[in-house]
């Protein structure tokens, strides 16, 4: 993997550094870039971050980093707001987002049953299952990731893993070259470092 050379599109949302690490980790070269050239030259792009997603669409629509990142060809990897950004609509702030996805974004609300009270946002350890190949082996059925998120994608034809909070919702979504996680894979020890090191082979 010491060749590969790892794209993580640089924008004005938070969290992308501890990505950086991650790859860093796995021996990839990486390099937290808003460059054009060098996000279309790279082997590997990954979509990470976390914030809102109006003012987020607005930014990237404003930097012309929209129809970059629907353009891409090679193996792109939206995490958590990513992957929110990826889809049609998100109802954070009414927001018409990329598209790559036909699933759309909604709002978890405060719900009880049951088993007690499920609190927004929906952050911890939850298992995912429905596995689809691609970025996910087949032992990591039922495995256990880090969510934090107070809006979710709904399933759909590209739902390729999905987690229960209280009720089924997409954890990853794929799409021809486009895969997404809502949970954070660089946070989910050795099974999110498994994940990565997958969609670098890929």
């Amino acid at each position: 993997m010491s060749d590969m050379k790892v794209a993580i599109i640089k924008y004005n949302a938070g969290n992308i550094m501890s990505v950086d690490f991650a790859m860093q980790r796995l021996g990839v070269e990486s390099v937290v870039t808003d460059d054009q050239k060098l996000i279309t030259s790279a082997d590997r792009v990954i979509f990470p971050g976390v914030g809102e997603a109006g003012t987020t669409m607005k930014y990237l629509r404003d930097h012309k980093l929209d129809m970059l990142i629907k353009g891409l060809r090679q193996p792109v990897l939206g995490i958590c707001l990513g992957l929110q950004l990826m889809c049609s609509h998100s109802e954070e702030g009414d927001t018409e987002c990329l598209g790559i996805f036909g699933e759309k974004v909604k709002k978890f609300i405060h719900w009880t049953d049951e088993r007690g009270k499920h609190k927004v946002p929906h952050m911890g350890w939850n298992n995912i299952y429905g596995l689809q190949e691609g970025i996910f082996s087949k032992d990591m059925e039922n495995q256990f990731v880090y969510f934090v998120h107070s809006y979710y994608a709904t399933t759909g034809e590209h739902t390729a893993a999905s987690c229960d909070y209280p009720g089924p919702f997409s954890a990853a979504l794929r799409k021809d070259n486009f895969f997404a996680t809502q949970f954070h894979p660089e946070k989910s020890g050795g099974v999110g470092a498994q994940i990565l090191k997958n969609f670098i082979e890929l």
